[in-house]
This record gives C-alpha cells, structure tokens and sequence, in this order.
C-alpha cells in the first residue's frame, strides 16, 4: 500500500521595512532560516540587492509609496517595522518623516490590509528618557518622553505611541513594540563611527565612562521580534536586551578591540559636555553648517547617565531568553575569546539586578 502524500504546510509570509539595514537584514536571514517567505520594501538598487541576497522578496519604494506598500502588505501575516531614521543630529521634521509619519502610513495600509494580524514595530528603549539623570532597571511602566534636544528618541516615542493606539482598530489586528537599548554586533554601522572618531583623536569618556548600560545583541533582538509573532500581546511595549549590564567604557573598549582599536583614557565631565554640545548645537543651528556637531545633546542623553532596563515583561510574556552573551557576541566579532579579556571586565559583565 502507497503511503499517503501530505500536502506541505503553507509558508508564514512576512513584509519587513529597514530590510537592507542592520537589524533588518539579520531578521530576514532568520524569517527564511525558519521557514518563513519575506518580502521587503527597498528604495535604491543597492537596497534592493541586499535584501535579495538574504532571502527576500523586494518591494521596491518606500514608506510614503502606498502602491508599493499595498504590494508589499498582499497575502503578508506579519509586518516587521525595522526602518527608522537614527541620526544624532538634525531637524526634527527629518526625523518625523520616517519614525512618524512613515509609521503612520505603515499602519493605516496594514489595517487596510485583509489578512494581516499583526505589527510589530522596533522602537527603542530610549523613548523613556527625559532630562538627563540615571535610570536603573527602569520597566514598561514609565511614561513615553519627548525632549526637543532629542530628535530621535522623541521622533521614536511618538511613532510608538500611533503604533499603539492603532491595535484593536479592526478586528484581529494588533500592535507591538519591542524596546531595544544599544543594538550592537557583527557589521554594526555604529563601530565604524568609533573607530574613526578615535583614530581622529576626538574621543573622550563622558563622565569618565563608568555609567551602568544596557545592550542588546542584534540577534536577541531579532529573536524577540519572532517571540512576538505569536507570544506577544497586542498594544503593549517590550524591554528586551542581552539580560546583563555593562559600563560605558567597558562596552565600547570591547567593542573597539574587535577593530584593534585602544581608545585613550581622556575624559569630560558630563555637565562640561553638556553645556559644550549646547553651544556647538547653538552654532551649527546659526552657521547653517552642514553633518553632526562632535559632540550633541542626543548623543549624551543616550550614553552620558547610568540607564539600564528590566526585562521582566519580555521573559513572562513572551517567553524571551537572551541567545547570545555579551561575551560571546564579542568573540565572535573579534579574535576569539581573546578580544573579550583584553578590556578588564568583559569576560563576566556584571549581571542586572532583579528586575522590579
């Protein structure tokens, strides 16, 4: 007797934004690794290459193209909302085009879309700082903050915030929003910044860069975007990150000897950096002058006071464990297990404290 054929499960499809990028692309490998079929939106040829080469479908256009957002969204389960403009510096509108309004014309095709459950959006766990001062273990249950010296956390925030408010907006449909804090690993954008603004002599440890840190391995958070496909609950907000905590200086000087990099133990008093990101901020402003201040108020607010999150939330709900150690991720960007014990502290970061 001929065994009886089964008939092959149908494929979990996904539209993802921000695929070319850095977190995106990790998340389209793992969506394929899984099973999953992808389509991702790409505006330039060089995007639409990258996410092609990692498994993708692509869509070409961007977040202000309905057409291809429409294209995009067709037959999709899921949408995964990677794309974001994070800049240190610049006009506030700039940043509201895409973490806002580029959010807003994301949702409303997705509500618009029969078949589509779920968004799950990439926020940041910095859209709960204020004024500068430490945050220790700071939970969901923290107001969204919004600074005019802080383009991208405030632009963020108030993405999250129409993210939100859209879930339960038709029956079926729901929204989610994991909070990362400093997302590093392999090919991280952010390193090659470091290594050519030490190499240019222009760096200095805030506050001396003893201030506690949280960081999230970009493949921790890939894997509680997947968690939250079908763990997470609609309208609420997630912490998620490597579940230990750091220094300043002992993150960044880990991350630097992957690079062969030794920064310089020259330090700046935060209220001395603050009031010196004000003033270049002030002339940048007046002068018209084109790129980044050296140093900004953005930037200071995100690195120049103790900030650690508890991931409490991610743990129960979505049953989240951190997959890869800071340890770990560093020896796999460096040398081995050698780049780890070259900067004192990082073989065992310090472990967070319990959460509330």
């Amino acid at each position: 007797m001929q065994p009886s054929s089964q008939p092959a499960a149908t494929p979990r499809t996904a539209f993802v934004t921000g695929g070319s990028g850095f977190v995106g692309s990790r998340l389209i490998t793992l969506l394929v690794s899984r099973g999953w079929q992808v389509k991702a939106l790409a505006r330039s040829r060089a995007a639409i290459e990258a996410v092609q080469r990692v498994g993708a479908m692509s869509i070409y256009g961007d977040l202000t193209d309905a057409r291809a957002l429409r294209s995009g969204l067709e037959g999709c389960e899921v949408v995964f909302h990677v794309a974001a403009h994070f800049k240190l510096w610049g006009p506030r509108a700039v940043f509201d085009q895409v973490n806002v309004e580029g959010t807003r014309a994301l949702v409303e095709a997705a509500m618009a879309t029969s078949g589509l459950r779920r968004v799950i959006g990439v926020s940041a766990a910095a859209v709960v700082m204020g004024d500068p001062e430490p945050m220790l273990e700071v939970d969901e249950s923290l107001p969204l903050q919004t600074r005019d010296f802080a383009p991208y956390s405030s632009s963020k925030a108030e993405g999250e915030r129409l993210l939100l408010a859209a879930n339960s907006r038709r029956p079926g449909f729901e929204t989610i929003a994991i909070r990362p804090p400093f997302i590093w690993g392999p090919d991280m954008p952010t390193l090659d910044h470091m290594v050519e603004t030490v190499r240019a002599g222009r760096f200095q440890w805030v506050g001396g860069g003893g201030q506690a840190m949280s960081t999230c391995h970009v493949d921790n958070l890939c894997e509680a975007l997947l968690l939250a496909v079908d763990r997470g609950r609609g309208g609420e907000a997630y912490f998620v990150s490597d579940g230990e905590n750091g220094t300043l200086k002992n993150v960044i000087s880990a991350l630097l000897a992957t690079r062969d990099i030794v920064p310089k133990a020259r330090a700046v008093p935060f209220r001395l950096a603050w009031m010196m990101a004000g003033v270049m901020g002030a002339a940048w402003r007046m002068l018209g002058r084109s790129g980044e201040p050296p140093i900004t108020r953005q930037m200071l607010r995100l690195i120049g006071k103790p900030f650690t999150i508890s991931i409490a939330k991610a743990r129960a709900d979505l049953g989240y464990v951190p997959r890869v150690s800071f340890a770990e991720g560093i020896a796999i960007m460096g040398r081995g297990t050698h780049a780890v014990h070259a900067v004192p502290g990082l073989a065992r970061p310090a472990p967070a404290p319990a959460g509330p």
